[in-house]
């Protein structure tokens, strides 16, 4: 590993340390530390105590508001560091969170870490291929053993679809969108600092216009993600 990978995983890790730290101040972290002391109480072996283990293991704690991101991390077995991070977040667009977070994560991570694109996008296949868990929460399967947990998910469906539905062509459309919206917004961004009032004029509409397609794309996707994780059978 050469000294711009190892800044880019600091860079990353810093940027996690600092987003759980700001999120943290807002809450009574009591609250959360009473959670994962029930979580010890489980037996060994099911998704609530290896959660715990997980997290004492890694000195950490649950996070406010996003306490089944370490459900994941258990069930899909990556470990807490940035390169599994972005993996885990390439599996989960793949198995269809359509989420900002998710988005926001894996394109952080795939910039800072172009090396390392082969790796996320096999993780994304693996997802498209398992069950989806976006929805899944600890209180429903803390009780639960993980491996059992585990074969669910990773159980193929070879369920054939056909070609051609609405369901497909509006996910391609919303990718398009939002492609085309961050594209729009990038190119127009330096004409946005010009001091000449053509250009700004220029410029911000095309800007407003990207900015209201990406948010159009990932709308559509949440709501794409929603419909299917309450479709979903176990």
């Amino acid at each position: 590993m050469n000294i711009l990978q190892k800044i880019a995983r600091q860079i990353i890790e810093s940027s996690f340390n600092f987003s759980v730290y700001v999120i943290q101040r807002f809450y009574v972290m009591d609250t959360y530390a009473n959670k994962i002391e029930n979580l010890r109480q489980y037996p060994v072996g099911t998704l609530g105590n290896d959660i715990a283990k997980c997290l004492d293991d890694n000195e950490l704690t649950l996070v406010p508001n996003f306490e089944n991101h370490d459900l994941k991390h258990v069930l899909l077995d990556y470990k807490m560091t940035p390169v599994d991070e972005i993996r885990m977040q390439s599996f989960m667009l793949g198995n269809g969170n359509y989420t900002i977070p998710c988005f926001t994560i894996l394109i952080f991570g795939a910039v800072l870490l172009p090396e390392e694109w082969n790796t996320f996008y096999k993780d994304f296949k693996k997802g498209k291929q398992s069950k989806p868990i976006s929805s899944w929460t600890i209180e429903d399967f803390a009780n639960l053993e993980t491996l059992n947990l585990r074969k669910r998910i990773f159980t193929v469906n070879h369920k054939t679809n056909p070609i051609f539905n609405m369901e497909k062509l509006t996910k391609y459309a919303a990718v398009i969108s939002i492609v085309a919206g961050i594209f729009g917004m990038i190119f127009c961004l330096p004409f946005l600092f010009s001091q000449n009032l053509a250009d700004l004029v220029g410029a911000g509409f095309p800007f407003i216009g990207g900015a209201i397609l990406t948010t159009g794309g990932l709308l559509a996707l949440s709501n794409l993600a929603i419909r299917n994780t309450r479709k979903a059978e176990f």
